[in-house]
């Protein structure tokens, strides 16, 4: 499994960092599988970028709808509508009142979305599994309709915390690193320091760990988690960062 981290900002772009996008791949050359965890920017522009095919993208998972962690997928389906045909991704939201609006923005363009595309909701517990990637969730309280991902495949668990509450010690989702450990916990920072987190890592079993969608005045406090949890790795993310596992 790779993971490459599209955008790691927060709620506005930084000079070198966009909103938040995660890039899922699976397996490698012409056979691989590519999953994404929200789209705060035009994450095709990325794939082309990187020379990806666009229609290797199974799926598009999003924690929430505010629109750091959505506005890319008016461009990516307007895209996979009229270009990139070959390109059916299901596309799974916290809520699905969004899907008529995009459809009537990209039909004011001239273009019409494609029945092969899909809207799907998300709902807590394993609500995904093509036989490459299980993809379970657990409810977080950031807004209305809000989730964390727990993605397994390849023998491997990585969750995205998607945004939490201001007091993730109630928020996260330990559940899923209590009886096996995580491989990696991919945690924001935007809404309280890192060291908020600390009850909550040093209860569950966690083998790395990497701070996404964090602002610039709490990574001090994200390297005072690293220091108490030294020798267990901590690392901040940046875009174009790519993790292998």
């Amino acid at each position: 499994m790779r993971i490459t981290f599209f955008g790691t900002s927060h709620g506005v772009p930084e000079a070198h960092r966009r909103c938040s996008s995660a890039l899922i791949t699976l397996g490698s050359g012409e056979n691989a599988r590519r999953y994404i965890i929200d789209m705060g920017l035009n994450a095709i522009d990325e794939m082309r970028t990187r020379n990806l095919p666009v229609d290797s993208v199974k799926a598009v998972f999003i924690t929430h709808m505010h629109g750091d962690h959505t506005d890319g997928l008016i461009q990516f389906v307007d895209l996979c509508s009229w270009y990139f045909k070959t390109a059916n991704p299901t596309i799974f939201l916290p809520e699905l009142e969004c899907v008529e609006p995009m459809k009537a923005w990209i039909h004011a363009t001239g273009v019409e979305v494609r029945e092969e595309i899909h809207f799907e909701p998300v709902s807590e517990g394993t609500f995904y599994d093509d036989g490459f990637l299980k993809v379970t969730a657990a409810r977080t309280q950031h807004c209305r309709t809000s989730y964390a991902y727990l993605l397994e495949a390849e023998g491997k668990r990585v969750l995205f915390s998607g945004d939490l509450s201001r007091e993730p010690a109630n928020d996260f989702p330990a559940k899923f690193a209590k009886d096996e450990p995580l491989d990696l916990a991919v945690c924001e920072c935007a809404h309280f320091e890192a060291t908020k987190y600390l009850p909550v890592f040093e209860a569950c079993r966690l083998r790395s760990i990497v701070f996404n969608h964090y602002v610039n005045k709490h990574i001090g406090s994200i390297f005072d988690v690293a220091k108490t949890l030294k020798p267990l790795p901590v690392a901040l993310a940046n875009d174009g960062m790519e993790i292998e596992l």
